[in-house]
């Protein structure tokens, strides 16, 4: 294990969040918040005083296997949040570690579960903050820190395989850097272009920012007790679009920048995730249509049906109070997630898309027994690798969640709670049903059942093995 690089890098991470605070701090200052902003600037020499030595002392041995990679994102994840936590603790407006830690981890993680009854106490600078770590943790803060330095050259692809989302991990173009750069433009240009069009309506400039930083991420923290019902049917279309296009693959993107329509559209997993999102928008529609009639459920259900496959969590509807086929909709959408290779969580379409066709040919060999039938996504051959590594993903994340949803169990909530709290948290949802619904938080819970979901929230959103690896012996043997 080459623990020079892996500190160097943490360094790095820590002086990038001390940048990211600095707009928090300037925040504070606008608003006239003399103890956030005080919290801000203690937390931001903290970052600054441990990361800087660790980014001028060099490491001797620059060279980077996948261990490093793994562990050096892994560990940046920990440290980013630890250092995330203190502004809402110094300030006192998260008074407990806990519920501050348990706030910051839904920030980062992107997954908007919260502990707070009244978001609307928290001062503007804190209510920056908490939203602009949905941004930084949607695309990845080592996959900003790639697109503008070159760390680790040519292994910098075991970083970015580590961070991003999916069973297999693409360059966009030969050079790593040039990849990242190019995946931050897009995610930049997008969320400016939420934020204009939010304008556009007549959005407060402080919520459309902040709501865009929520979209952009897939994260879903909102910034009003009433989450997003109070918000105009326009300002509400805007945000459910682009909860839409930021759960769909970036390679999509990136295609359509070269002009090669005709090939983004060929992404199997972007049509499949088209598909999947106007059925269950139309299912849940006819379902509660009784309540205000088909236009309104329609414009209601593709809302939520957005939110929660994208795995975002904004809410413009109590759907606890949905009908149960609707609910239970809502629940299978939020185990399959949205695109690989998007600021989603969830287990990705393009993994239960290779399950299903994996399924569909061993019942084809139990047939036929001498047929030999290649499976095929976006007509390339799956490697038996990937397939395996989508299989064992699968078989663990099922395992965490059974072991967590026992642990959380101790509580005493219902089932439903329970249950849907635990897969909020692992696929990165945010809100579940019943206590923990859209209306409701995560206060409530015992510090065991926290720990246990701050840990399936970063288990979700690094894919569950790159944290798994700190707590492997041979991870740390030389």
């Amino acid at each position: 294990m080459n623990k020079s690089i892996i500190l160097h890098v943490l360094g790095w991470i820590m002086c990038f969040e001390a940048a990211f605070m600095a707009l928090s701090f300037i925040v504070a200052l606008i608003y006239g918040e003399n103890g956030s902003g005080l919290a801000f600037l203690i937390t931001i020499g903290i970052c600054l005083l441990l990361g800087i030595p660790l980014v001028i002392k060099k490491p001797k041995n620059k060279v980077f296997f996948a261990k490093e990679g793994f562990v050096s994102v892994a560990l940046g994840w920990v440290v980013l949040s630890l250092l995330g936590t203190l502004p809402f603790y110094i300030s006192g407006q998260i008074p407990g570690f806990i519920d501050a830690l348990f706030e910051t981890i839904s920030g980062f993680t992107t997954t908007g579960s919260s502990i707070l009854s009244d978001v609307e106490a928290l001062d503007y600078s804190m209510l920056f903050w908490r939203s602009f770590t949905h941004w930084i943790g949607g695309m990845g803060v080592l996959v900003f820190i790639l697109a503008i330095l070159p760390l680790a050259r040519g292994e910098s692809m075991h970083i970015m395989r580590a961070e991003s989302t999916g069973p297999s991990v693409e360059k966009l173009v030969p050079r790593m850097r040039t990849s990242a750069s190019l995946l931050y433009g897009i995610y930049i240009g997008l969320t400016i272009l939420q934020i204009l069009l939010l304008l556009a309506g007549r959005m407060p400039l402080f919520d459309a920012i902040t709501l865009s930083f929520g979209s952009a991420g897939t994260g879903g923290f909102a910034i009003k007790n009433s989450n997003l019902t109070s918000y105009t049917t326009y300002q509400q279309i805007v945000i459910g679009l682009f909860m839409f296009l930021f759960g769909v693959n970036f390679n999509f993107y990136y295609l359509i920048l070269l002009r090669r329509v005709k090939d983004a559209f060929k992404i199997e997993e972007v049509r499949w995730y088209a598909v999947i999102v106007a059925v269950s928008v139309i299912l849940i529609a006819l379902n509660t249509g009784g309540f205000k009639g088909f236009l309104g459920s329609l414009h209601q259900s593709a809302f939520q049906v957005t939110s929660i496959i994208t795995t975002t969590g904004y809410a413009m509807v109590d759907f606890n109070h949905w009908p149960s086929f609707s609910k239970e909709v809502l629940v299978l959408l939020m185990f399959i997630g949205a695109c690989a290779g998007s600021t989603g969580g969830g287990m990705k379409v393009s993994r239960i898309i290779t399950l299903f066709k994996a399924v569909g040919r061993e019942m084809s060999h139990l047939v036929h027994k001498r047929s030999v039938k290649v499976l095929k996504l976006n007509g390339k051959k799956i490697e038996k690798e990937t397939l395996h590594s989508i299989i064992i993903f699968f078989i663990t994340y099922m395992i965490i969640f059974a072991v967590s949803f026992l642990i959380i169990s101790l509580d005493n909530f219902d089932v439903t709670t329970n249950f849907t709290a635990t897969l909020a948290t692992l696929s990165n949802i945010g809100p579940g049903l019943e206590s923990v619904g859209p209306m409701g938080n995560f206060e409530g819970f015992s510090v065991l059942s926290k720990l246990v979901m701050m840990f399936n929230m970063l288990a979700g959103r690094l894919e569950i093995f790159p944290l798994l690896l700190l707590f492997s012996p041979s991870t740390w043997k030389q």
